[in-house]
């Protein structure tokens, strides 16, 4: 599902985020990512998403160098991914329906479609019931399932986290680390990266440690 190729990637000709990078992870695979702040976690993510290029290597992902996608096919390419962030990113002036619906929206599916993905998906979240509130009403685990679901919503084949249990307790982190198993299960691929260790620890994922911008482990799952 993705591949990294000797890949290194520096910003403004000076500073190496990452180095010679090698790794791959099957489809349907779930795998963590840690390493301390600054390691280069966000910036391997963001070549994924291509959001950034590689200076030198090539990322594929389903098959594809996505550096070589041309500019008019990113936008589906983006298409398949989910993204989770830390901070959730919602429009907290929209409905929980509205935010987990915008997705949809801009890939124009059709509004009886739209609600029904809409709903399942957050019931798939456990808020099913709260698609009328407004995010500021939620809690900041209510929140984060919300970002899931929007993230989920259009049945992504591969599914990103940065970070998503960052500003939770441990039992809030747990939850929605349970969550996001639960999509793995069902085949998505997923790559979550954290540097909560201690959760990492309990749930026997393969997890990829970065230090300073180079892969320094490949730790299995017992």
């Amino acid at each position: 599902m993705i591949a990294f190729e000797h890949v290194g990637k520096r910003y403004g000709g000076r500073f190496e985020a990452l180095a010679n990078i090698d790794f791959g992870v099957a489809r349907g695979e779930m795998v963590f990512l840690t390493g301390h702040s600054g390691a280069g976690k966000s910036s391997l993510l963001r070549l994924i998403m291509r959001l950034e290029r590689p200076s030198r290597g090539r990322v594929v992902v389903a098959g594809h160098d996505i550096a070589r996608l041309h500019a008019s096919q990113v936008p589906f390419y983006r298409r398949q991914i989910g993204v989770v962030f830390q901070d959730h990113q919602l429009l907290f002036d929209r409905s929980v329906f509205h935010n987990v619906a915008l997705p949809l929206v801009i890939q124009g599916v059709e509004p009886r479609e739209s609600a029904r993905r809409v709903r399942a998906a957050l019931d798939k979240v456990g808020l099913l019931h709260r698609e009328k509130a407004l995010p500021i009403e939620l809690s900041g685990g209510e929140q984060q399932r919300i970002g899931i679901a929007r993230a989920v919503v259009n049945k992504p084949a591969l599914l990103l986290a940065d970070e998503p249990t960052g500003n939770l307790d441990p039992q809030l982190s747990a939850d929605i680390m349970a969550l996001f198993e639960d999509f793995n299960r069902i085949g998505t691929t997923v790559m979550i990266a954290s540097h909560d260790l201690a959760l990492i620890a309990r749930l026997h994922h393969r997890t990829l440690r970065l230090r300073d911008g180079r892969l320094v482990a490949d730790e299995r799952a017992p």
